[in-house]
């Protein structure tokens, strides 16, 4: 491999190759992190939709299927994250990833541990917060990523964090990369690697049905839409009948009533109890600043994206993309899609210098 695209990432991580698949709900599992993990890539496995036993069974899983370092996303608020953060330690996990930033006190247990802490963050007062907490490195989301983003390019807001985290801590860049060319062109804006979602939901490795993958393939990149109206904050996902009533009125009259079955449905399936529910949705409010409506709303989004990336109903889901939906058109192993991804950078790298 071209010694530029080993990076301080391949060395934190102790990975062959500085790029990361994100964690993903419903989507990043045992196999597809494990694929991953064994491809020279970090996998991560996505434990916000699953009970701490289910987290315990997925963690055990990836441990069967690879011997290479993984990591596991948490959410900070989870009503049993010591016992998570517990878990993670016990059982050797690489990395702990947060699509909110971790409090010091989490930071600092998964650090004496043994754990690497990464966050991921999408304004520049983000990185200079969490880099006063001792993260060990920042993923940083631009607006053309999936799934909750924000509303700046890529393009602007990762020169931004280079620059505000001055070397302290690695960057991982994410919106919007799928090839070679882009990380390249993430390491030229001084990014130590790529993390990509909806590419590797894209892979033969993920679980996804394949109904659903193929409704993926069919969309182009103007086929998502940034909306609120699924759990109150920006997420950007596939255009659908589902969204376009939402986003119309047309279906908001029923999107109360359908959160709370819905919620209802996750906490028979979680084993929650009605109090840690409101104790989640309580955090998650004061978190983001939602209402109590937006609160519940919230409540409605991990049923809805299982209705279409597990159960395959593309009618009354949610599938939450990236714009890059729109130029992937094939469904690689993550074996070939990674070492695809290190040959397209190494011929850009040669034709840059020659």
């Amino acid at each position: 491999m071209h010694p530029r695209l080993h990076t301080s990432v391949c060395d934190l991580f102790g990975i062959e190759v500085p790029i990361v698949q994100t964690g993903m709900g419903w989507v990043a599992g045992p196999r597809l992190v494990s694929a991953t993990a064994n491809a020279g890539a970090l996998g991560i496995l996505a434990s916000a939709t699953m009970d701490f036993a289910q987290l315990r069974a997925a963690v055990t899983d990836v441990r069967s299927r690879t011997e290479q370092p993984f990591g596991v996303n948490l959410r900070a608020d989870a009503h049993d994250i010591d016992n998570r953060v517990a878990l993670l330690i016990d059982q050797g996990v690489r990395v702990a990833s947060f699509a909110q930033a971790p409090t010091e006190t989490i930071i600092s247990r998964l650090h004496d541990g043994g754990v690497l802490v990464v966050p991921s963050i999408g304004a520049k007062r983000h990185a200079e917060k969490v880099l006063q907490w001792g993260v060990d490195a920042v993923l940083v989301q631009g607006g053309e990523g999936g799934g909750h983003t924000g509303s700046v390019p890529t393009s602007i807001l990762l020169p931004q964090v280079v620059d505000a985290v001055e070397g302290r801590v690695p960057v991982i860049a994410a919106g919007g990369f799928f090839d070679g060319r882009g990380l390249v062109a993430a390491l030229a804006y001084g990014a130590d690697g790529i993390a990509m979602g909806t590419r590797f939901l894209l892979t033969s490795d993920s679980a996804v049905p394949q109904a659903v993958k193929d409704f993926y393939l069919s969309k182009g990149v103007a086929e998502t839409t940034v909306t609120r109206q699924v759990d109150g904050v920006p997420h950007r996902v596939l255009n659908t009948d589902l969204i376009d009533q939402l986003e119309s009125g047309r279906g908001k009259i029923l999107a109360l009533p359908r959160a709370l079955l819905n919620a209802h449905r996750f906490k028979q399936m979680t084993g929650l109890s009605l109090r840690q529910m409101l104790r989640e949705g309580a955090a998650m409010r004061k978190a983001g600043g939602l209402s109590y409506t937006q609160m519940v709303m919230a409540a409605n989004t991990p049923m809805l994206l299982k209705a279409a990336l597990v159960d395959g109903n593309t009618s009354s889901g949610v599938m939450a993309s990236g714009q890059v939906v729109g130029v992937i058109d094939d469904l690689p192993s993550c074996h070939d899609l990674v070492h695809r991804i290190i040959a397209e950078a190494e011929a850009t790298l040669a034709r840059l210098s020659a």
